[in-house]
């Protein structure tokens, strides 16, 4: 088991993509780069759907009556940044106490296991015992707030995932344990905000207003996420760009085989691929009742990004088409079986002619 120590599900196009750079340039650093590249982007979506479901959730329930979800404080009583480290660090206790947690809990061991690239990968390390020394104040270092630390635990497994491939353990337990504390940090994100809202306020004029509502604090949720969202279509834009000049060009008989694909997909499936070719051609129309599809027309994005799709579609067809053949090859013994069984209790119940 190799531990990443510390980093952070793409888009299907940037997949697609990657999958055309890799038919050029075959298992090496650079299409592992560009894969770690997409599986960053995927987690970090994943962690931002949470949110989008986190700001959904409470206007619905604001919308049935509820409420929403319950924060800040209307008694005034401010036990302040103190009183949500200590919060914070209960969920801290509840993840280093996983079955699962223990690749985290110290600094991976480089020089043991081998790991010649490690350094050359994961420039920031981290791990909860480091986590655990700031959070004392240990070694001259300490947090100043909680967002702090929420970007240091987050940091082990998004390291974690960055070093190991998705199939690793260690990957598949990074993911599901930055999953978990996810879903514990945005539970404490209103308090967080509220008192965020609060020092700044005394800081600005000395005089405390009041504490941040529940729906400021979900629309400031909201607000953040649309920004990070906006981020991320902006680095899967820049990845994209980055695979299309990697792509080799497809060959004559490549376009020829990949016609006769489209040939065989269903409806539905051939409305999808049709789909992805005005992603890219505006001026594609899919609406006509006859479309004309100009292989030699379209980018090689668009080419490999059907040529994968196709191919994805084809293989669950003839999965399908398989499972069929075998069911029916049963039911022809189940039928010939109950034949001879018909036939054999016939002869039995036949008078002996002899007699």
């Amino acid at each position: 088991m190799v531990p990443g120590g510390g980093g952070g599900s793409a888009p299907s196009v940037a997949a697609a993509e990657t999958a055309a750079a890799d038919e050029r340039a075959g298992p090496g650093t650079e299409v592992d780069a560009l894969r770690r590249q997409v599986e960053d982007l995927v987690s970090k979506t994943d962690q931002l759907e949470k949110r989008v479901n986190e700001v959904v959730g409470f206007y619905d329930g604001k919308k049935h009556g509820s409420g929403g979800r319950k924060g800040g404080r209307k008694d005034g009583s401010a036990k302040g940044m103190p009183d949500l480290m200590r919060q914070f660090g209960a969920i801290v206790r509840q993840i280093t106490s996983h079955e699962w947690a223990e690749p985290f809990l110290k600094p991976v061991d480089v020089v043991g296991l081998e790991l010649d690239d490690y350094y050359k990968i994961i420039t920031k390390p981290m791990d909860f015992s480091t986590i655990q020394k700031k959070m004392e104040g240990k070694d001259e270092t300490k947090y100043n707030n909680v967002r702090e630390i929420y970007s240091d635990v987050r940091l082990i497994f998004a390291n974690a995932m960055k070093y190991n491939d998705e199939q690793h353990d260690v990957h598949i337990m990074a993911k599901s344990l930055l999953e978990k504390f996810e879903e514990k940090w945005l539970q404490l994100l209103p308090k967080v905000e509220n008192e965020e809202r609060k020092q700044k306020d005394e800081e600005t004029n000395g005089v405390p207003k009041a504490n941040i509502s529940p729906e400021e604090a979900i629309a400031k949720l909201a607000k953040d996420t649309d920004d990070e969202l906006t981020d991320i279509n902006k680095q899967l834009e820049e990845l994209r760009q980055m695979v299309i000049q990697r792509c080799r060009k497809m060959t004559a008989d490549e376009k020829r085989k990949l016609g006769a694909g489209l040939c065989h997909l269903t409806h539905e499936d051939l409305n999808k691929a049709l789909e992805m070719v005005a992603q890219d051609n505006p001026n594609f129309k899919i609406t006509d009742e006859v479309v004309d599809l100009d292989m030699d027309a379209q980018s090689e994005t668009t080419l490999w990004r059907l040529k994968f799709f196709v191919r994805e579609v084809l293989e669950r067809q003839a999965n399908v088409a398989s499972g069929r053949t075998e069911e029916n090859a049963k039911r022809k013994r189940e039928i010939c079986n109950a034949l001879a069984r018909t036939a054999s209790k016939r002869v039995k119940q036949q008078p002996n002619s002899e007699l």
